[in-house]
């Protein structure tokens, strides 16, 4: 019974891309220099698979003289750097175009639209830090009862309101409403609800976030779903694939949260992928530049680590991985262009280093090869080189 447990730690990149200074992103290296500003982070558990053995990395790092796991680096082929594009390119797409940005806030055709549908007003309408627009918007939104919209240097619509004003249903139904007005040229990778509570000059953002992606074109997971497997998601997963080739799912509240139902689907007897989103490191560290609670998140990932690899079947292959960069020692408090780190483990796997690969959709290649799975996805298999036979 042949299955893949694939996570994706959200916003850890191991360097940046060629092609970085179209995005602004020049020196941005997540996990480099998060070890630099806090040297005493230990990742020994992810050093024994080979994460200090991935080029560029072992000087930092502990490289391992034999690894226990496979190890190396991809480079995003899509245009972007957001979660969206990052999560479907693992899956096997490539995107030509990324998806719209605004720097300036969103045109009037799209608020009047908006508050038309809605019968709301809007607050703020700017690029703006989650954590800070609240508190600088709060008190306005309470006494106007009227959605606080903003965005970032990524494609995203959020909407925040507070939980006594706007409960999370009816804010569901608003963000629902702005994902059928953002399409064709406006079609913006996802929009978020952004609940929060507490009183002025206190706001906190509550984990009833939910996102409203896009439906995306056919990925593994619909290859998967339709050769009769289990994709079983964790995290937002759900959220960014819109459902779409997801058999079963589990929300989490955290990156431990996250942990543990990975955990539990590793333990049950099914054929297919555990797909899994700890969000933690972007949503609560890289876009907040919280250096140190970035380390402590990465420490408690492999510390834990152990637990996920007891909990494996022969057959498992574990791979860990990202999504995009979110460096928070830079200025920025955006995601960053950057390649992503690939460590690897199964019981009939081998230690090898598979190098630096053209496109993360390699990774989709290759659990589609174990799988046993015929695609017309882009990508490259490196499981010839994994395969212990």
């Amino acid at each position: 019974m042949k299955r893949v447990c694939l996570i994706v730690l959200d916003g850890v990149g191991i360097g940046e891309l060629p092609d970085a200074f179209k995005y602004k992103d020049e020196g941005s290296n997540t996990l480099m220099n998060i070890k630099k500003e806090v040297p005493e982070l230990k990742l020994k558990n992810m050093c024994s698979l080979g994460l200090g053995n991935i080029e560029d990395c072992g000087n930092l790092y502990e490289k391992c003289k034999n690894p226990k796991g496979f190890y190396g680096k991809l480079a995003e082929k899509s245009a972007g750097k957001d979660t969206t594009t990052g999560h479907w390119e693992i899956t096997g797409l490539n995107l030509k175009k990324p998806f719209p940005t605004y720097p300036n806030g969103f045109p009037d055709e799209i608020i009047n639209e908006f508050s038309r549908l809605t019968k709301k007003g809007v607050l703020g309408n700017i690029p703006a830090s989650g954590t800070e627009i609240i508190n600088t918007l709060g008190d306005e939104h309470i006494r106007t009862k009227n959605p606080i919209i903003y965005t970032s240097a990524d494609s995203v619509f959020q909407i925040a309101a507070h939980e006594d004003i706007i409960n999370t249903e009816q804010l569901y139904k608003i963000c629902e409403t702005a994902r059928k007005i953002l399409t064709g040229n406006n079609c913006v990778a996802r929009v978020i609800a952004r609940p929060f509570t507490g009183k002025s000059g206190n706001y906190t953002r509550t984990k009833n976030r939910k996102d409203f992606s896009i439906k995306p074109p056919k990925t593994l997971l619909n290859y998967i779903e339709e050769n009769s497997m289990t994709v079983a998601a964790v995290g937002k997963i759900e959220d960014i694939f819109c459902k779409s080739g997801i058999t079963k799912s589990v929300h989490t509240t955290n990156n431990a949260d996250g942990i543990e139902q990975t955990i539990k689907y590793l333990n049950d007897d099914f054929e297919g992928l555990i797909f899994t989103n700890l969000v933690d490191y972007d949503m609560l560290y890289g876009h907040r530049n919280d250096i140190k609670g970035f380390a402590d998140a990465l420490e408690y990932f492999d510390n834990k680590l152990p637990e996920i690899i007891k909990a494996m079947k022969d057959d498992d292959i574990l791979i860990i991985t990202a999504d995009h960069g979110c460096d928070p020692t830079t200025k920025s408090t955006d995601h960053s262009r950057e390649y992503i780190f690939l460590i690897g483990y199964g019981k009939k796997t081998k230690s090898v280093n598979i190098g630096t690969r053209l496109t993360y959709s390699d990774i989709s290649a290759t659990i589609a090869h174990y799988l046993g799975i015929k695609t017309e996805l882009n990508g490259t298999s490196f499981y010839d080189l994994i395969a212990d036979v």
